[in-house]
């Protein structure tokens, strides 16, 4: 096996990337976070209990394997020590010497998720649909080069300068522009202050230490968040995220060339996204809205209800090209049980002609071209191996690789550790 593997989302994100990483770790030393911020949920049951992780890797629940978050991260330290001390409260070890962070990860402040609440609420029907969570306003600020990361809170010193230029800025936004309340200086000392103390313990050189144990012969596990379609530069902007999550992030968000890669692409039978945005394939019927019923579509962060629609093909084939994929892992196979006429859309037809339109913003008016295959009846949810799956469901997979030319190795039929079938054993 190779030493190392990424998992990427092809679609708009909640492929079950979260489930596949837990799946994947057993084979793993190492399971390292990449990109994001906490505005994406990853859902696994482990041990009979429902665990949604938003920051830190969800191989965290495998004993013995070490955790990282890289420098290509945003860090809430408000929700980040929530969620360590839920994984501590249920029994799983989030120990310096098993879950680290990088001190190069910039840091959400409180002004960042205000400024992201009030332009969603100043946009109105215009509105991103973005989570509110300052992921943006976090990533602005990197850019800008006036962000506070890791290194900073830890030194308050260092953060001082920044702090104050931050707030000249953001204040004046907030209260002249947005009507909302600012920040005083000693609010945020305190904010850094008070979450200093317990990070500490565990930030670190992220790159050296990804280094250091892949020298050591350990197999490292990248994981990523959202999806390819909401990548800032390859996604279906403006309705995207503020990072990237292709492939390629694992070099910017770790210091570790992706090269030489097991990259693994994981994509959901049927295809949902949430908030705004272009999306060819959705069905508001009746199969759209059994699809969000069947497939429990609802946001692990937000709870938002998300929208639904079958297979994107075109799409995807970008996905698979610009990521390099090497295998997929298809998931939530069994919520189309069911369904009696299952629709694939092959390709696009934009002014006369097939093809995704050179201009992105012709995409709301594609005319998608499907293919119709027959569904299946039976639940099978059971099913342990692909054997065992009815012949329209076997003929649905392989149609996938077929268009995507590109091999399906895992296939999930719930939720659950036990509901995940390896077509390579």
């Amino acid at each position: 096996m190779e030493k190392a593997a990424v998992v990427i989302g092809l679609q708009w994100g909640d492929e079950g990337k979260g489930k596949i990483v837990d799946n994947l770790t057993e084979d793993f030393d190492v399971v390292v976070r990449f990109q994001g911020g906490n505005n994406a949920g990853h859902t696994v049951v482990a041990n009979g209990k429902k665990i949604i992780l938003h920051q830190v890797p969800s191989g965290i629940l495998h004993k013995g394997k070490k955790c990282i978050i890289g420098n290509g991260v945003v860090i809430d330290p408000d929700v980040l020590l929530e969620e360590v001390t839920m994984l501590k409260e249920n029994g799983f070890d989030v120990e310096p010497a098993n879950f680290m962070v990088s001190n190069r990860a910039h840091v959400i402040m409180p002004y960042h998720k205000a400024l992201d609440r009030a332009r969603e609420e100043s946009l109105g029907e215009k509105k991103i649909g973005t989570t509110c969570r300052g992921i943006g306003p976090c990533y602005s600020d990197k850019s800008a080069r006036m962000g506070i990361r890791v290194a900073e809170l830890l030194t308050p010193a260092d953060a001082e300068g920044i702090l104050q230029q931050n707030l000249r800025e953001k204040n004046v936004l907030l209260r002249e522009l947005y009507n909302k309340e600012g920040f005083s200086e000693q609010e945020m000392r305190d904010f850094l202050k008070r979450h200093a103390e317990w990070m500490r313990q565990y930030a670190v050189d992220c790159t050296e230490e990804i280094s250091g144990l892949i020298k050591e012969g350990k197999k490292v596990l990248f994981e990523g968040a959202q999806g390819f379609m909401l990548d800032i530069d390859h996604g279906t902007y403006p309705f995207v995220t503020s990072s990237n999550t292709i492939s390629g992030a694992v070099n910017t968000g770790t210091g570790i060339p992706a090269s030489n890669m097991r990259i693994i692409g994981v994509v959901k039978a049927y295809t949902t996204r949430v908030g705004k945005g272009v999306f060819p394939t959705e069905l508001n019927d009746e199969t759209g809205a059994l699809l969000r019923e069947h497939g429990r579509e609802f946001g692990a962060t937000t709870g938002r209800p998300r929208r639904t629609g079958w297979l994107d093909i075109p799409l995807l084939r970008r996905a698979v090209h610009i990521n390099n994929v090497s295998e997929i892992a298809l998931t939530k196979v069994d919520v189309l049980s069911g369904i009696r006429e299952i629709k694939i859309c092959t390709d696009y037809v934009f002014n006369g002609e097939k093809g995704i339109p050179a201009n992105p913003n012709n995409m709301n008016g594609v005319e998608p071209v499907y293919e119709t295959l027959e569904g299946w009846s039976e639940d099978i949810s059971n099913a342990r191996s692909y054997g065992e799956l009815p012949e329209n469901a076997r003929r649905y997979i392989k149609r996938i690789e077929e268009l995507l030319k590109v091999r399906i190795l895992t296939v999930s039929v719930g939720p659950s550790r036990e509901q995940i079938i390896r077509l390579d054993e």
